[in-house]
């Protein structure tokens, strides 16, 4: 039957819903609200790249691929028999891979007298031998260099690190080892692999066989700069059948570009003509996106190249035993998650610690706010009790007096009050139900009314209000005034000034950040809580 393209991309869009619904696990129901009372689950934070990659491995399955690993580290003949004569200008743009070479080592009398003065002993015959062959093993590859010092380590009887002492000062030219090439290449093309990997299963799967890999490759740059990177991720496919076509690899392209929001697409024959494909086969494909029109890229009008698929040559597959066509695709995976994230420069985007500017959202900084002094689990119960007493009572005139608690702690009766002395004022200063918030890179103690609506609707409350961390301070305090055998104890807050003030922390990185991006840390107002515990001798 004629392949038609239009009906398999319609096919491809039906089925992709349910294919997920069936392949994606469930997690159970769980209460995590104990764990974190404050944010529920603790959500980590994707790479763009990685999420790129998964979002790839997603589409391609549902597409009806197989994922496959290629050979990352090849022999550079792969390269010479699907180039050609143009293998020396793939392999002028590949890492060769180098091995220090094993030297003959010698054990000389001069060089056991040295062994003899660093162990401060005689060196027997025995151990000689041994030592022999030790260095003999490491030649011949018995013995890793990594173990080659516990091996002389052992055979003297010596700690490990006399031993390598003694192959810094005894045996210099392990030293002065230099790497020497061998003939193993870093893979610069997902194809290299493919051609390995399909010369082993091409004759013995049935047909159509779809397969897809989602790895790195290696390409010796001029440098790295804002376009290109030493090693990359390739997203490619394959398609072995008995007839495949160029409309096929624009249906493919489509049915996976279309899972990312691109809607429509250019092909276009691909001047550079790779000798691994049949001529007039190879494809670029071009792809509309919104989010580039009007940048500050070459992509303005919104049309990018995104990928590349070609169909290969019967003459590169004939040296690799292969009989059925093969159509492959690739794209590189950081050139779309640089659309998909609007990146500009490919550096900050897959090395943003070393290139981009660290960045902390709200929330990253919300969770960077810790409470310093928690109490015991039964301690927990003093301070929510402190907690419901305040909110109860804030209002009430002073001087006036409120038992919160009244319970054992390890075999003594204690009793919680909380309390305020001084006269015409009220049980809590105003500020008492302040809460923590952090609103556009700075964390604020605000109360929640109306003023500050758009700190809590567009930020990021903690959930935790000054009498909160107080109350677990004050609860702590009474615990270990109990276990010192004192009668009384008081914790007070008056005027609140920082974080400190209400038993809250936030680490100096974080701290750094907030101010080298011009925000600030307002935690202050009149707090006037006091907490008075009793405890019976």
């Amino acid at each position: 039957m004629k392949f038609d393209p239009k009906d398999w991309l319609e096919r491809v869009e039906r089925d992709f819903e349910s294919a997920w619904k069936n392949s994606i696990e469930v997690l159970p129901e769980r209460d995590l609200n104990s764990i974190y009372p404050r944010y529920g689950y603790c959500v980590g934070e994707e790479h763009p790249l990685f999420k790129t990659i998964f979002e790839l491995r997603k589409a391609y399955l549902s597409l009806g691929f197989k994922e496959v690993v290629n050979p990352l580290i090849v022999e550079d003949v792969h390269v010479r028999k699907q180039f050609g004569k143009e293998a020396l200008a793939v392999l002028d743009r590949c890492f060769y891979l180098a091995t220090l070479p094993r030297p003959d080592v010698g054990l000389s009398k001069d060089r056991i007298e040295k062994i003899e003065r660093i162990i401060g002993r005689s060196v027997g015959d025995d151990e000689v031998k041994t030592l022999q062959k030790t260095f003999h093993s490491f030649k011949k590859g018995k013995i890793d260099g990594d173990d080659l010092s516990y091996e002389i380590a052992k055979a003297l009887k010596v700690d490990d690190a006399i031993a390598v002492r003694i192959l810094d000062v005894v045996f210099p030219e392990f030293k002065e080892l230099k790497p020497e090439a061998t003939t193993l290449t870093l893979r610069s093309h997902m194809t290299t692999g493919w051609f390995i990997t399909l010369s082993k299963i091409a004759d013995k799967l049935p047909l159509p066989i779809k397969l897809f890999s989602i790895d790195r490759c290696f390409r010796r740059e001029q440098g790295e700069d804002a376009t290109r990177l030493y090693t990359y991720f390739s997203a490619s496919c394959v398609v072995v059948d008995e007839d495949v076509s160029v409309d096929e690899g624009k249906a493919i392209a489509e049915a996976l570009l279309r899972k990312f929001g691109f809607k429509k697409f250019k092909f276009k024959l691909d001047e550079k003509r790779s000798k691994y494909y049949i001529p007039e086969t190879q494809t670029e494909v071009f792809a509309f996106h919104p989010k580039l029109v009007g940048s500050n890229t070459k992509y303005s009008d919104g049309w990018i190249e995104i990928a590349t698929f070609g169909i290969y040559s019967p003459t590169a597959l004939c040296h690799y035993d292969i009989e059925y066509p093969v159509l492959n695709l690739g794209l590189g995976v950081e050139r779309l998650a640089m659309v998909l994230y609007g990146y500009s420069d490919v550096r900050e985007m897959v090395y943003p610690q070393l290139y981009g500017r660290i960045e902390l959202s709200d929330l990253d900084i919300a969770r960077a706010i810790k409470v310093k002094e928690v109490p015991s689990p039964a301690g927990l119960k003093i301070a929510n009790a402190i907690i419901e007493t305040a909110d109860r009572y804030a209002n009430e005139n002073s001087p006036c007096e409120f038992l919160a608690w009244e319970g054992q702690i390890f075999g003594k009766n204690v009793r919680v009050y909380v309390v305020e002395r001084e006269e015409g004022t009220k049980l809590c200063g105003p500020a008492y139900a302040n809460e923590i918030v952090v609103y556009n890179g700075s964390i604020y103690g605000i109360p929640r009314n109306e003023n500050w609506r758009e700190y809590f609707e567009n930020g990021v409350p903690t959930g935790i209000r000054y009498i909160d961390s107080f109350a677990y301070l004050a609860s702590s305090v009474i615990e270990r005034a109990v276990a010192e055998g004192q009668e009384e104890v008081e914790v007070r807050v008056r005027v609140v000034e920082g974080l400190s003030d209400i038993n809250l922390f936030l680490h100096d990185n974080v701290r750094r950040y907030i101010a080298s991006t011009g925000g600030k840390i307002d935690i202050r107002g009149p707090m006037f809580v006091t907490v008075r515990a009793e405890i019976e001798r």
